[in-house]
């Protein structure tokens, strides 16, 4: 078996950015995976079991931290200790920027996906999109957000260190499984998609339009004989209007 594993390895640290986050994620830090993974059971248990509001328990939680700093700075200027040791609390411009960056390339991948849709009328990637709203959909109403989050960071602490170690296994089950799927797709695809009509108006545009004085003006012809008139580019605006 081991001469059909690939040659290559993929490095999930450098899949993930290589950065800190890596590796929390990988677990090559265990404080923070702890944390996080503490952080996020504690929140769950107290939001959805203990049944806490989110609003009023962030509200008293910045309350109660700005009353221990409040006094902490007093007693410091009263007692001649040193202040609170606060960080510089301040987002930088290049932190913004990147992240507008990141939203601007995510926001005009969607509003393209939409107008290859309305426009383009893109039926396959119409199903595409009405398929994965609809599995969207069915797990929101198995779970609320909060217990999906949760789920979120339960996956990402597992599956990314899971992968790591089994790699080569993994692959070779989700090639299979991808040739599966692409099998089946490529039959609905031969049997259902092709034989539906993509763009209904294309044939008739091109039969339809003509150079008849039925359908447009002599001034449209008018205007192709030397130097252009404003009726003949009207005519011919109108005309593919139309048509």
């Amino acid at each position: 078996m081991g001469d059909s594993m690939p040659a290559h390895r993929i490095s999930v640290h450098q899949a993930l950015g290589g950065g800190a986050v890596a590796d929390v994620l990988l677990w090559k830090k265990w404080g923070g995976g702890v944390v996080v993974l503490t952080s996020a059971t504690a929140s769950w248990f107290l939001f959805e079991r203990a049944g806490y509001n989110l609003l009023s328990f962030v509200a008293n939680v910045l309350l109660l931290l700005v009353v221990i700093l409040f006094f902490w700075a007093k007693s410091a200027s009263l007692l001649n200790r040193p202040l609170p040791p606060l960080p510089d609390l301040e987002i930088s411009e290049a932190s913004v920027v990147k992240v507008a960056d990141a939203l601007h390339v995510w926001i005009n991948r969607g509003l393209s996906i939409a107008r290859d849709i309305a426009i383009g009328r893109n039926l396959k990637l119409f199903l595409q999109v009405a398929v994965l709203l609809w599995v969207a959909s069915y797990i929101g109403s198995l779970f609320n957000f909060l217990t999906l989050a949760y789920i979120g960071v339960l996956i990402s602490l597992s599956v990314p260190v899971l992968y790591d170690k089994y790699q080569h296994h993994i692959d070779d089950k989700l090639s299979v499984a991808h040739r599966t799927i692409q099998t089946q797709y490529r039959k609905l695809d031969e049997s259902i998609l092709k034989k539906l009509p993509m763009q209904l108006n294309k044939g008739r545009r091109c039969s339809r339009v003509s150079w008849s004085s039925e359908k447009c003006d002599n001034s449209l012809r008018d205007g192709f004989d030397g130097f252009p008139t404003y009726e003949g580019f009207f005519s011919l605006a109108c005309c593919y209007y139309t048509y």
